[in-house]
């Protein structure tokens, strides 16, 4: 004979939704807020480390832009080395 028991877990059982609850005064639940506010009010967010103008790597993507709008062609990777057959003496 089981001893089992069947519990049902989530809305099923009528409790409230998995996981660790909210705290609504916390700083992170501000931040969150503000922005979805700046979201609604047509205003962009923000994502990630700012990329410095001028700089070789931002050269170095508009350059390879540039290339491609002008209907170039872009090859990935590394360029292949041309191997030089050894002759033994």
């Amino acid at each position: 004979m089981s001893t089992k028991t069947t519990t049902t877990v989530g809305k099923e059982a009528g409790k409230g939704s998995k996981g660790r609850p909210t705290v609504e005064g916390s700083a992170r639940q501000a931040r969150l807020a503000a922005r979805a506010a700046r979201v609604a009010a047509g205003g962009t967010v923000q994502r990630g480390r700012p990329s410095v103008e001028g700089s070789a790597r931002q050269a170095k993507l508009a350059a390879q832009a540039a290339r491609i709008a002008a209907g170039g062609e872009i090859k990935r990777g590394r360029p292949a080395v041309k191997k030089t057959a050894e002759v033994a003496a």
